[in-house]
């Protein structure tokens, strides 16, 4: 499911403007010292027509040739040229050192502030797009820091510098050349009302792309499985030829407003100046080192201009992102987390749900009215077709979201009051499909937890049975996993999983269809090991196969979120309900394979 981002309004591109600057805070001190560079830089440079002009005035045009003056005038002259190259490339080197210091802490913010968000965001936003707002646009941001603002500062400083010097020269024409800055102002602001709308376009383009991108990887043998490279290759050149029309537009805004209009300004400008000094020269002299000056003002006046024209699009591209970012860190829907100071801690592990409702949207409860109790020690198990509920029992159980009404207690406390922590290293889930990192066998068990030594790592792989296919591996635990653990079967991946799961030694385990993943020799010595998990342990079990849950304590069969049946497995046979006629269904399957 796609966003689309809104233009942001004058008075909000204002708002990310300030808040892109409020990160320069904690580096103050080293921009002070940047911008006291600049100014001396600034003044250096400015200085030199003026010393020109001296000479053309005072020692060329009447042909006065003074030797030690001459060298006194031409020494100033390039000391201050000298000069002004090492403190604008000191000053330089410091803006963009302060600024690669703030994209580095922003990427860490928004990167933090994503590990922050609850599941039900991720349930809604493609993770291209996540990815594109991480890289993408907090590369954009970089260039505003590293490019754009230092631009800015040393131009406008520049600037100012020139027409003071404008008008210690002639001030009757200084005063007619600040008529140029309405003009040159009102460009720039024609080019943000318009360039605006179309970096959005191109931001947003380029999330798409790059979810589209991420879901093709990442569902490739799907897509050759059933031969859907045509079509994946169409949808991506559709999303490549809108993003390369946003971008042609942009072009063409860049080319009419950017360079070719300051150009023509210049233009007018220099007429302007040659005009007025060709009427005084009609009445009275001229002097020629200040007409050289003032054209060499003039030059130095539209060549920052220019620059920062050309860089304005660069600032444009950067508030639309930081704005995209912005919207990202401001993002409310955060995962649950624990209220009041109190922090319960899980000692038993039984496990009550009081009349609980859940829905994910707000809208269409996935959960009716939910209610039982695992005591201490006891196994729960959950049957029920596709849709049921069985997962979201188990997602609201780890909090990973808020469930709409109701209560969910353990150990007699609402699970609100307990931490995080106290839930993740308590609660052990074993997922159908098991995530791998990129890392060895030890580090994907272990998964960095510090006081899991790796004699503990090797126990909870002898404990799963998953011990002996390790050591068969070139490198045994330090034999590098690929991505998404791609180079195990699914059923080594699962083994894994319980490695893992069992190395935090939690008080509840949980398990979402743990041995779907698994063939049948495998799940036989799994269910060994869960025997061995489950004892001492409070136990809650999604099972599709029925045959792997008949002695569990107590099972729910749930239908379309509700609690149809319960019992154990004897039970709920004599009750000829949904369960036997599920349990029926599973037996004439497996004898008709051969499955006994």
């Amino acid at each position: 499911m796609q966003h689309k981002d809104r233009v942001l309004s004058a008075k909000e591109q204002r708002a990310v403007f300030k808040r892109l600057l409020a990160y320069t805070k904690p580096h103050i001190k080293t921009m002070t010292f940047a911008f006291v560079l600049l100014i001396l830089a600034t003044g250096a440079d400015i200085v030199g027509p003026i010393l020109v002009k001296i000479f053309i005035d005072d020692y060329l045009t009447p042909r006065v040739f003074e030797f030690r003056a001459l060298v006194i005038l031409a020494t100033t002259y390039i000391v201050l040229h000298l000069s002004a190259v090492i403190l604008n490339y000191v000053q330089l080197f410091t803006f963009q050192k302060v600024a690669l210091k703030i994209i580095q802490q922003m990427r860490i913010d928004v990167f933090s502030k994503v590990q922050k968000l609850g599941l039900s965001f991720f349930d809604r936003t493609p993770a291209g797009g996540l990815v594109s707002r991480i890289t993408n646009d907090s590369e954009s941001i970089k260039e505003l820091y590293v490019t754009v603002l230092a631009t800015f500062v040393q131009n406008f400083i520049f600037l100012i510098g020139i027409f003071v010097a404008m008008f210690y020269l002639n001030a009757q024409l200084a005063f007619f050349c600040l008529f140029l800055l309405p003009i040159l102002f009102l460009l720039m602001q024609m080019y943000r009302k318009f360039s605006s709308r179309f970096y959005a376009d191109m931001s947003e383009k380029l999330s798409h792309l790059n979810a589209k991108l991420n879901e093709s990887i990442q569902g490739m043998s799907i897509i050759q499985l059933f031969r859907q490279e045509r079509r994946m290759r169409k949808e991506f050149k559709d999303i490549n030829d809108q993003h390369q029309k946003a971008w042609m537009k942009s072009m063409k805004l860049d080319g009419l407003l950017l360079r070719p209009a300051v150009d023509f300004v210049s233009i007018l400008a220099l007429i302007l100046i040659l005009s007025f000094f060709g009427i005084t020269s009609l009445n009275s002299p001229i002097e020629i080192g200040v007409l050289y000056a003032f054209v060499n003002y003039l030059d130095r006046f539209f060549e920052p201009v220019n620059q920062m024209m050309m860089r304005l699009s660069l600032f444009q591209q950067a508030i639309v992102s930081a704005g995209r970012v912005f919207k990202l860190l401001d993002h409310d829907e955060l995962a649950p987390t624990q209220v009041g100071d109190h922090s319960a801690k899980v000692t038993k592990g039984e496990i009550e749900f009081k009349n609980v409702t859940f829905s994910y949207d707000g809208k269409t409860d996935v959960l009716k009215n939910i209610s039982f109790k695992v005591n201490e020690g006891e196994t729960l198990a959950l049957v029920g077709h596709t849709g049921s509920g069985k997962s979201s029992i188990i997602n609201i159980l780890m909090r990973f979201y808020e469930v709409k009404e109701g209560e969910i207690l353990i150990d007699g406390q609402p699970l609100q009051s307990f931490s995080e922590a106290e839930l993740r290293n308590r609660l052990g889930l074993v997922l159908q499909d098991p995530f791998m990192y990129t890392g060895d066998i030890k580090s994907n068990i272990r998964l960095y937890h510090e006081h899991i030594t790796d004699e503990h790592v090797e126990e909870a792989a002898k404990f799963v049975h998953a011990h002996s296919f390790i050591e068969n591996l070139p490198n045994g635990y330090d034999t590098e996993v690929a991505e998404r653990g791609s180079t195990l079967s699914s059923g080594q991946r699962q083994l894994l999983s319980f490695a893992r799961t069992m190395a935090i030694q939690p008080k509840i385990l949980i398990l979402d269809e743990a041995t779907a993943s698994v063939d049948t020799e495998t799940e036989e010595a799994i269910q060994i090991a869960l025997e061995k998990m489950r004892k001492g342990r409070t136990t809650i079990a999604i099972a599709h196969r029925l045959s792997t849950i008949k002695d569990a304590d107590h099972i729910i069969v749930l239908h379309q979120g509700e609690i149809v049946e319960q019992g154990n497995h004897e039970e709920l046979l004599k009750q000829s309900g949904l369960y036997h006629k599920m349990y029926l269904l599973q037996q004439g399957v497996e004898k008709e394979v051969g499955i006994s």
